[in-house]
């Protein structure tokens, strides 16, 4: 039997909400072992002059404990 634990994590990118996507999972996997998936929660995008310049996501990791 294998048990999962959830973190919450946000990551932003200047290109597009998949590499912020990619980004955020990139670290997380840093932090923590075992990554299995990711669930977004949100997306925004800072804008500036009228101009996106930040892609944010907010993303629910999911791993298996050791």
């Amino acid at each position: 039997m294998s048990i999962a634990k959830i973190i919450e994590i946000t990551s932003e990118s200047t290109e597009n909400f998949e590499d912020a996507i990619r980004r955020g999972i990139e670290r997380a996997e840093k932090s923590v072992k075992n990554v299995r998936g990711a669930w977004i929660a949100e997306q925004k995008v800072m804008v500036e002059d009228g101009n996106i310049i930040r892609y944010r996501v907010n993303m629910r990791v999911s791993f298996v404990l050791e």
